[in-house]
């Protein structure tokens, strides 16, 4: 599941409202031990253009 939700991010990055909303849909399906991994994904792809919406769903590593 973890790599279908990053397929989705990838897609919907582009615009900051679908980003948050596939965002938080996203980590509903997630099991609680893929989140961390996640989180550091999405941080390492995001984290220059989304930083203010992954802080809002993710304590800052």
């Amino acid at each position: 599941m973890i790599e279908y939700v990053k397929t989705i991010l990838q897609k919907v990055s582009f615009s900051t409202y679908l980003f948050e909303r596939e965002l938080k849909k996203g980590l509903r399906y997630l099991m609680p031990a893929e989140i961390e991994e996640f989180r550091d994904w999405c941080y390492q792809m995001f984290g220059m253009s989304h930083q203010p919406i992954l802080n809002r769903y993710f304590k800052p590593a």
